[in-house]
C-alpha cells in the first residue's frame, strides 16, 4: 500500500520528496503561506494551492489511518480477525471501503438476524441457500422450537430470510460493485410533494427533474437538497432510467454476487424472494443515503471553493487608498447613518439624515452632508448597496453637482459599496472594542467608509461566512467552510503584507504565525511605545518569540524605518544575501532599492548558499525591484444608470455597467443597481466556451451587460454580457429561462442568516415511504 506521503503526492501532481518536506514543516508549525513564499527549496516551490490541497488531503489520510487503527482493534478484541481481512483492511484507501469492511463486525443493537442465530436458525438459512433443492416448509419444520421463540415454520423462515439478508448486505465486495454501478448509471428523480406547488413555486424547476447522480452540478444537487428540507419535493434515487428495470438489474446483480440462480428447485423462489428483499429494502436504501452523502459531499466542496474564490477576489478588490471618506448607510424609516473617516481609517464625525420617507428632509440632509464634506475635506462618498440604496445614491449625487457649483476646487466623487456583513461587524466584539461610545446602528456607516479605502483590512474584521458571497452558504458543513475560509483570508492577508505600525489586531491576527492575543500584544506595544522602528522590535513583543517571528516577519512591513529593507517582503534571514549584492557592487541598500536595470542584471546564481537557493534569491531581486508592492488593481467604480433605480425600471435590451458581486458555478450575479443582483448563466459570459466562470469574471469586476429577461414576480433579472445577443433568443449553449438551475434570486439570498436564523429544517417525510424516513433521519443526524 502507497504511504501518506505517496498517495498526496500524486493528488497534487508532486513528488513524494516534496510532500515529506512540506508534511514536515506543516507538523513543525510552520504556515502555509510561510511555507509557500520562503521555503521553495525545501518543498521544490509548491505553491499556496497545492499546500492547501496538501493539507487538506494530510488530514483526510490521517482520520483514515486512525479510523483503520480502531477498526483492526475492534475485531481482534472480538476474535474474528483473519489474514484475508487483516489484509482487505490494510489496502482500503477510502473511508467507504473501510466501512464496507468493518460493516459486519461493527456492534450494532440486536437484529432479527441475531435474534434468529441465537433462536438456532443459522443451519436452516445456510442449508436452503447451499441446497436449493430442499423444500423450505419440510426443512423448517425441524427448527420450530417454542421455547426459543420459532413458533411455527413461517417464523423458522423469516427467520433464515433475516440472516441471508444481513449476510448478503454485509458484503463488502457487493457492496463496492453495486457502489460503482449506482454511482455510473444511478439517477436522482425529483418530484413535488402534493400540495406544495405553490409554496414551493421558487423550485418550480424541479418539480419532476432527472438527473445522472454522477454528473449532477454542485449547485443543482444543493437546490434539490435545499427544496427536499424545506418539504417541497421528494428525491430518490433510480439505479436506471427507467425505475422498476433498475430494481430488476439490482436484483440480478445481488443474486448473481451471492451465487443464487433460479432453476425451478424447490427453495428457489424463497431464494429469489430473500435477494428483491434485500436488494429493494435493505441495499438501495443503504446505498442511496451512501451515495446521496457521496455527492452531496462532493457540491459542498464545490460550493465551499467557490466562496472561498469570490471571498479572495472581494478581500483583494481594488483599495480607494488614503483618502478622506464619507460612508452612508442607507435606511429609509430608520434614517440615513453617516460616518465620516480620515485618510488613516479614523472615525472624524457621525450623523443620522432622514431625505426619505417618511421624514422627507431632503434639502436639510444635503445641507448636513455639505458640511461635513467641506469641513473633513471628505474625497469619496460610500454608499451602501443595501434598502434605499438607490434613492441615497441620487441624493449623493445632487450633493456632488451642488458642492461643484460652489466649491468648483473641491472634486468629490461617490461608489456604491457592497455592505454584506456590516450589521455583522456593527454588533461584534471587534466593533465594541474600536468604538464603545458609538450606537451600533452608526458602525456600519464605519465599515462602509473604511471597506473603501481598504477592503482588505475592513473585511478581516468580519466572520468570513457572514460576507456572503457563497453558493449555498447556509447548506453546506459549516466546519470545513469557516476552515476553507479562514485559509483563504490568512492567504489573503499574507500576500498582501501588512503594516504593523497602522494595522488593526483583527488584521494582525491573520498575519502568519500570529494568534489573536498575540496580535493583540503588538498593538499594545505600539500603543505604549511608539511605532516599530524595525522587525527586531517585534521580539520584544509579549509572547511574541523566534518561532512566531520566523512565520510572521516576512509579511510585516515597516514604513520609513531603520532598514530599508524592512518595507520589503524580504525575509529577515535572507538579509545576508542582500548584503553580499551590496558588498560586491559596492553600494548601499537605499541606493540598489528599485533600481530595475541593476537588478535585473544580476545572475541569481552568484549569491546562493547551502541555505538560500536560486529561486529564493530570485524573489529577493524581483522584491526590491518594487518593495512592498501592492498586488492589488487600481481603484475604478461602475456608474450606475440615472432613472434605473428599480427592477420595474428595467426594459429588456438595456445596456448598463455593473460591478460583478458573487461568481457561481453556473454563471455571476451582477448589482446593476436596482437593489437585486441579476444573473449572467456561464453560456452567456462570452462569445467563446466558458468552462468555469471564473476563467471569464471575478467579484469586483465592473463589466457592461445587456437586460435578457425580467422576472417580476420571481425578482430574477437575466443578463448577457454577449452584447449582440437579442432578448427572447436564447443564447447558444444556455438553458432556457427557468431552466434547471439554482434559484437565481441573486446575491441578497446569500447576505448573511436567514430570516428567523439557521440553515433550513428537513420537512417531515410522508409516512408511506420507507426511504423518505430514512432519508429525514440521515439529514438531522
Amino acid at each position: 500500500m502507497l504511504s501518506i506521503e505517496q498517495r498526496i503526492a500524486q493528488d497534487i501532481a508532486a513528488k513524494p520528496d516534496q510532500v515529506r518536506s512540506a508534511v514536515e514543516l506543516l507538523d513543525g508549525g510552520a504556515t502555509v503561506p510561510f511555507i509557500a513564499r520562503y521555503r521553495k527549496e525545501a518543498t521544490g516551490g509548491l505553491d499556496d494551492t497545492q499546500l492547501r490541497l496538501l493539507e487538506e488531503r494530510l488530514r483526510y489520510l490521517r482520520e483514515l489511518e486512525e479510523r483503520r487503527g480502531a477498526i483492526l482493534a475492534s475485531i481482534d478484541e472480538q476474535g474474528k480477525m483473519t489474514d484475508a481481512l487483516k489484509n482487505d483492511i490494510l489496502s482500503a484507501d477510502t473511508k467507504a471501503r473501510l466501512e464496507d469492511l468493518y460493516l459486519p463486525y461493527k456492534p450494532k443493537r440486536r437484529t432479527k438476524a441475531q435474534i434468529a442465530r441465537e433462536a438456532g436458525l443459522e443451519p436452516l438459512a445456510t442449508g436452503l441457500r447451499d441446497d436449493p433443492t430442499q423444500s423450505p416448509d419440510a426443512l423448517a419444520a425441524s427448527f420450530v422450537d417454542a421455547e426459543k421463540g420459532v413458533a411455527d415454520v413461517r417464523a423458522a423462515l423469516d427467520g433464515a430470510r433475516a440472516i441471508l439478508m444481513e449476510s448478503i448486505a454485509e458484503d463488502a465486495g457487493l457492496l463496492g460493485e453495486l457502489r460503482d454501478w449506482l454511482w455510473d448509471k444511478g439517477q436522482i428523480r425529483a418530484k413535488v410533494v402534493e400540495g406544495k406547488e405553490n409554496e414551493g413555486a421558487k423550485f418550480r424547476d424541479y418539480f419532476d427533474h432527472m438527473e445522472p447522480i454522477g454528473k449532477i452540478p454542485s449547485h443543482r444537487l444543493l437546490a434539490l437538497m435545499r427544496a427536499r428540507n424545506e418539504g417541497v419535493i421528494e428525491l430518490e434515487l433510480s439505479p436506471a432510467l427507467d425505475l422498476e428495470q433498475g430494481h430488476v438489474e439490482g436484483e440480478g446483480r445481488v443474486a448473481a454476487h451471492s451465487g443464487i440462480v433460479d432453476r425451478g428447485r424447490a427453495a428457489d423462489a424463497w431464494l429469489r424472494e430473500t435477494v428483491r428483499l434485500t436488494w429493494r429494502v435493505k441495499l438501495h436504501l443503504h446505498l442511496t443515503l451512501d451515495l446521496f452523502g457521496r455527492v452531496r459531499e462532493g457540491a459542498e466542496d464545490e460550493a465551499i471553493r467557490v466562496f472561498g474564490d469570490n471571498l479572495k477576489d472581494l478581500m483583494l478588490a481594488a483599495p480607494a487608498g488614503a483618502k478622506s471618506v464619507m460612508g452612508l448607510d442607507p435606511g429609509i424609516r430608520t434614517g440615513v447613518k453617516v460616518a465620516v473617516v480620515d485618510a488613516t481609517g479614523k472615525l472624524l464625525a457621525t450623523d443620522t439624515i432622514y431625505p426619505h420617507e417618511p421624514r422627507r428632509q431632503w434639502n436639510e440632509s444635503l445641507a448636513a452632508l455639505a458640511r461635513l464634506c467641506q469641513k473633513h475635506g471628505v474625497d469619496l462618498i460610500a454608499i451602501g448597496n443595501g434598502t434605499a440604496s438607490r434613492e441615497t445614491d441620487k441624493l449623493a449625487g445632487e450633493l456632488i453637482k451642488g458642492l461643484a457649483k460652489t466649491h468648483p476646487d473641491h472634486k468629490l466623487s461617490k461608489v456604491v459599496v457592497s455592505e454584506a456583513g456590516a450589521s455583522v461587524y456593527s454588533a461584534s466584539e471587534t466593533a465594541a472594542k474600536e468604538f464603545p461610545d458609538l450606537d451600533v446602528s452608526l458602525r456600519g456607516a464605519v465599515s462602509i467608509a473604511r471597506r473603501l479605502q481598504d477592503p482588505l483590512a475592513e473585511l478581516v474584521k468580519i466572520e468570513p461566512k457572514a460576507i456572503g458571497v457563497g453558493q449555498y452558504q447556509h447548506d453546506v458543513n459549516q466546519v470545513k467552510l469557516a476552515r476553507a475560509l479562514d485559509a483563504k483570508v490568512e492567504d489573503c492577508v499574507n500576500a498582501v503584507g501588512v503594516d504593523v505600525n497602522t494595522a488593526s489586531a483583527a488584521l494582525l491576527s491573520r498575519v502568519a504565525g500570529l494568534s489573536a492575543s498575540v496580535a493583540e500584544n503588538v498593538v499594545k506595544h505600539r500603543d505604549a511605545n511608539g511605532p516599530f522602528a524595525n522587525r527586531k522590535a517585534l521580539l520584544k513583543v509579549p509572547r511574541l518569540g523566534d518561532k512566531a517571528f520566523e512565520q510572521c516577519a516576512g509579511f510585516l512591513r515597516v514604513p520609513n524605518g531603520d532598514n530599508p529593507l524592512d518595507i520589503s517582503a524580504v525575509h529577515p534571514e535572507a538579509y545576508p544575501v542582500v548584503e553580499r549584492i551590496i558588498a560586491q557592487c559596492g553600494r548601499e541598500v537605499r541606493s540598489i532599492i528599485g533600481d530595475i536595470t541593476f537588478l535585473r542584471g544580476l545572475k541569481a546564481e552568484q549569491y546562493t548558499d547551502e541555505t538560500f537557493g536560486v529561486p529564493t534569491v530570485r524573489d529577493i531581486l524581483k522584491e526590491l525591484e518594487k518593495p512592498g508592492r501592492d498586488p492589488r488593481p487600481e481603484f475604478v467604480a461602475p456608474s450606475f444608470a440615472e432613472g434605473v433605480e428599480d427592477l420595474k425600471d428595467l426594459r429588456p435590451g438595456m445596456v448598463l455597467e455593473g460591478r460583478v458581486t458573487n461568481v457561481a458555478a453556473f454563471g455571476a450575479f451582477v448589482d446593476i443597481g436596482v437593489h437585486q443582483d441579476g444573473l449572467v448563466h456561464v453560456s452567456a459570459l462570452s462569445h467563446t466556451f466558458v468552462k468555469d466562470p471564473r476563467d471569464a469574471v471575478k467579484a469586483g469586476d465592473i463589466v457592461k451587460v445587456k437586460v435578457m429577461e425580467v422576472d417580476l414576480p420571481r425578482q430574477r433579472i437575466g443578463l448577457s454580457m454577449r452584447l449582440d445577443d437579442e432578448p427572447g433568443q436564447q443564447a447558444r449553449g444556455a438553458r432556457p429561462a427557468g431552466g434547471n438551475e439554482a434559484p437565481r434570486g441573486g446575491q441578497r439570498d446569500n447576505r448573511g442568516p436567514r430570516p428567523g436564523g439557521g440553515a433550513p429544517k428537513p420537512a417531515p417525510a410522508p409516512s408511506n415511504s420507507a426511504f423518505a424516513d430514512a432519508f429525514s433521519k440521515a439529514l438531522k443526524r
